[in-house]
């Protein structure tokens, strides 16, 4: 080993060295715990898929947790398959929305089938039971106004329990559902297979 090398091997472990004192110093001072409202949003991919990653992560340490999925209709997805048949004892499992919008083409029962999911939700959530919810696609609901934001944003800031977590995802997520969110990620669009004509795909999509 040369000199030099040994001298920027030197200077790396000094450096690491204090970025772990400073590390540690912070997580020293991090020693709250509540329940967390979390909002995915934006136009790119992957805002369901973290949100299960998170399910599932509650699952593995043998959470009890729920899902409600406010739009997406009777699509088989491999979330869904997995979780009825192999995780029900520990995640229950709510598909009540029919489809995207503009494939049911019907407000009135979008509204109908919206409302229902709403109160399913609220229902779970109550549960102190349940470690973590997700509501899958709410934001859409609340876009198209199946779901008053008012309603959500009351019931989540008075009514959920002190250490449950909450789970929103869907594209523009509404600014009051934003701001009283304790954890936002948007996802940008990059780029997307889509626009170069391919289609949706088993593991990718669904």
């Amino acid at each position: 080993m040369t000199d030099s090398t040994s001298e920027d091997l030197d200077r790396h472990a000094m450096k690491m060295a204090k970025k772990k004192a400073a590390r540690d110093k912070i997580m020293a001072s991090k020693t709250d715990q509540k329940g967390l409202i979390i909002v995915h949003t934006g136009k790119g991919k992957g805002k369901s898929s973290a949100a299960f990653g998170m399910i599932f992560r509650s699952i593995a340490h043998g959470l009890k947790c729920a899902v409600v999925q406010f739009i997406k209709g009777g699509m088989s997805t491999g979330e869904r398959d997995l979780i009825l048949a192999k995780f029900s004892d520990v995640c229950e499992f709510h598909t009540m929305g029919e489809g995207f919008t503009w494939e049911t083409q019907d407000k009135s029962r979008d509204t109908e089938m919206a409302q229902a999911a709403w109160a399913k939700a609220k229902e779970l959530i109550r549960d102190e039971s349940n470690k973590m919810v997700l509501l899958d696609e709410i934001n859409i609901a609340i876009r198209y106004d199946y779901v008053d934001i008012a309603e959500v944003v009351a019931f989540l800031t008075t009514e959920k329990p002190p250490m449950t977590h909450v789970i929103l995802t869907g594209r523009n997520a509404h600014a009051d559902l934003i701001e009283i969110a304790d954890l936002v990620t948007e996802m940008e669009l990059v780029k997307h297979p889509f626009r170069a004509g391919i289609k949706a795909q088993i593991g990718v999509e669904y």
